[in-house]
């Protein structure tokens, strides 16, 4: 290995201005060009995504509406049908969003955008914080020798932007980065920044980069500390940005890679197998008022500045506050300024990591929803398109039906399966105001109940019916038989995980309005083997509510009905501690796992040269398969 005798860490400063935004203001970037409007057959796809999912609804209200007509609809019955038709739209909106990309998906395919294409030079950006140095550099050193191999019109930087504050993971970074530099060929890029403080987390980071570094490059990659994309889909995403010069954002749609473990399996193939389809209908009705998800992304550098800064908010206490989630508002930062914002889910090739275990999740999860209730503060900023603020309320709508769900399940329970057994009935027995609740085991009953378990798993099959429409084969999963196996594990553990889900963001919403929920930790990337008192300190409450749960349906005060969700809450410690067990290769393998991507192979490969590298190891190491 030669001696570390390196360029500087960074390159010299080209520095570019980032404003706040004025959240009270309407913003009108004059860079943006005059042609960005909304895409010509958008309003049609809008139409056909949202109207089956409001008349499905609206349907299902109108006859449920006329189980309570004979007595007069009391206000607890109408608070039921309101609860009952909000989570109703949002099950059939994805039905019909699965639906609208089914339809897409057979009626193009993947092509090749066409056009002029001006070189750009572009930073792949990869703000990080407390990560384990070797796998983020791992990976950089693949995405890098991909891009030189490729070679081409464009040329890309790569940034490694630190903000860990711990001092011995902090060493490890730049010995890894110098390390990496010292075997990096002629022709790869690589700089390296720690700040001195973490202000303002991700957000604060980018924006030290921007204003610094931005001058100099057209356009930004934004990466996570776990992501992984091809040369190919990096050169795709910029050729797009290239050939588009009124997009600000172009967002990629990330599968997911990596897992092992029963919890990370089980969402790795429910994103690579039912996510495709969902993806190319929410392209279809977004148009150019699309999301950011914060990483996987390529940004025009100029329009971000000029548009994306973010200010802080007013909290209640007098103070101000960071916003948490801030992808979603600076796409929506983006839009209104006239710039498009866009997402390409065929262009493959781009990866994420999730979370290892239930655990691992939850503590996500709690980071998400407070970042994400966050946004309903921003739902009035002048100037948005309805689009953007459909976004933000759909994220913080995705939290808040935790406890609409829950909410009827506590109702679901005081009706009980009939009136003589009703938990209402119990305790209301004198009361001339108690509802005369319909029995729910009558056949028609039963049927609007079974209509609702189908249009959950609707998305899954109509999902299975596109997959050869987007280049996959059943052969890609395993085989039929494997892949039908596969498919019923993943339906079985969404059933058993699903209402310990829904009691878990019912928690986060709730730290979250009670300032309980504080800080933006590191995510655990690899997860772990939690301790037996840990499991039934996390577990505690969907436990005590199963066994109520199960108390009620034993004394016929609760519907049998409610029996599966019982199971699932009285087994959620067994179940935590299952979600974090490794599984056979081929079990919920997606095609991923079963034909593993060269450039997740190479990483492995630098992963492990490097850790070897900082530990002094004399293990032999794996070349790349």
């Amino acid at each position: 290995m030669r001696d570390y005798l390196i360029p500087p860490l960074v390159p010299p400063e080209t520095p570019l201005a980032m404003p706040e935004q004025d959240f009270d203001c309407p913003f009108h970037d004059s860079d943006a060009p005059e042609d960005s409007a909304a895409h010509p057959n958008v309003a049609i796809w809008r139409i056909l995504a949202f109207s089956p999912a409001m008349a499905a609804t609206l349907g299902l209200g109108w006859v449920m509406k006329g189980w309570f007509m004979a007595d007069g609809i009391t206000a607890l019955e109408w608070v039921l049908l309101v609860l009952i038709a909000f989570n109703f739209f949002w099950i059939t909106f994805t039905v019909s969003t699965v639906l609208l990309g089914l339809f897409s998906l057979s009626q193009t395919r993947p092509r090749v955008a066409r056009g002029p294409r001006k070189p750009m030079r572009v930073a792949l950006l990869v703000p990080v914080y407390n990560e384990v140095p070797w796998y983020v550099l791992g990976n950089a050193r693949s995405m890098l020798e991909e891009l030189r191999a490729i070679g081409g019109k464009h040329r890309f930087d790569m940034f490694i932007l630190s903000d860990t504050r711990d001092p011995e993971i902090a060493a490890q970074e730049e010995q890894s980065v110098r390390a990496l530099h010292a075997e990096l060929p002629e022709g790869i890029t690589l700089y390296y920044r720690r700040r001195a403080k973490n202000t303002a987390r991700k957000v604060g980071n980018i924006h030290d980069w921007v204003t610094r570094w931005g001058g100099a490059y057209e356009a930004m990659l934004v990466l996570d500390a776990d992501s992984l994309m091809t040369g190919r889909a990096i050169v795709r995403l910029t050729d797009a940005l290239s050939r588009d010069p009124a997009a600000g954002l172009i967002q990629s749609f990330p599968q997911l890679i990596g897992a092992q473990s029963v919890f990370g399996r089980m969402q790795q193939f429910a994103n690579g197998v039912y996510g495709l389809a969902l993806a190319e209908g929410l392209a279809r009705w977004t148009g150019h008022e699309g999301n950011y998800w914060g990483h996987n992304a390529i940004i025009r550098t100029r329009a971000f500045a000029a548009c994306a800064g973010l200010p802080e908010l007013p909290t209640l206490t007098g103070g101000t506050s960071i916003i948490m989630s801030h992808d979603f508002v600076e796409a929506g930062l983006l839009r209104r300024a006239g710039w498009r914002v866009r997402f390409l889910p065929r262009i493959r090739g781009s990866y994420e990591e999730t979370p290892a275990t239930l655990i691992d999740h939850i503590q996500r999860d709690r980071r998400w929803c407070q970042g994400n209730l966050q946004h309903l503060r921003i739902l009035g900023t002048t100037g948005f398109h309805a689009m953007s603020r459909f976004h933000l309320a759909h994220g913080a709508i995705g939290y808040l039906m935790a406890p609409v769900w829950f909410a009827l399940l506590v109702i679901w329970a005081l009706i009980g399966h009939d009136e003589g057994g009703s938990v209402l009935t119990y305790f209301s027995e004198t009361n001339p105001t108690r509802p005369s609740w319909p029995d729910m085991s009558e056949p028609r009953h039963v049927a609007v109940i079974i209509l609702i378990y189908a249009m959950l798993l609707l998305p899954k099959v109509l999902s299975v019916a596109a997959l050869p429409l987007t280049g996959r084969r059943i052969a890609d999963y395993g085989g039929l038989g494997q892949f039908l196996l596969s498919m019923l594990t993943e339906i079985l553990l969404a059933i058993l995980y699903a209402p310990i889900l829904m009691i878990q963001q019912m928690i986060a919403v709730l730290r979250t309005v009670f300032g309980l929920q504080k800080g933006w930790a590191p995510q655990a990337r690899e997860g772990g083997h939690y301790s037996l008192a840990t499991l039934i300190q996390c577990h505690a409450l969907e436990t005590v509510s199963g066994i109520a749960l199960w108390v009620g349906v034993a004394s016929g005060l609760v519907s049998l009905w409610l029996a599966p969700i019982a199971l699932s809450l009285v087994l959620a410690v067994p179940l935590s501690a299952l979600s974090s067990l490794r599984l056979p290769r081929r079990w919920m393998g997606t095609a991923e796992v079963l034909h593993e991507p060269q450039i997740n192979q190479a990483a492995r490969h630098y992963r492990q040269l490097l850790r070897q590298n900082l530990q002094g190891s004399a293990a032999p190491v794996q070349a790349a398969e």
